[in-house]
């Protein structure tokens, strides 16, 4: 099994549906700027109250990605 190295970030998505839509708006956008993203945490949820309601969910998310090699070993 090959030894992988993570880098860690944090991210907010953001959702009026929900909080797993805020969970998928993170992570895809995310991997459209990086590569090798292989997993997720969530470390917040919150939302915005309006008139009494749920108006909005936020998430923040580590999310971890692989570094890859140095073409140079």
């Amino acid at each position: 099994m090959p030894e992988h190295v993570y880098r860690i970030i944090e991210v907010a998505g953001s959702s009026e549906r929900s909080t797993d839509d805020a969970i998928k708006n993170a992570v895809a956008r995310a991997s459209r700027t990086l590569r090798q993203v292989g997993w997720f945490e969530v470390v917040q949820t919150r939302g915005h109250v309006e008139n009494g309601k749920v108006a909005h969910f936020q998430v923040v998310l580590k999310v971890g990605f692989t570094l890859e090699d140095d073409a140079s070993d």
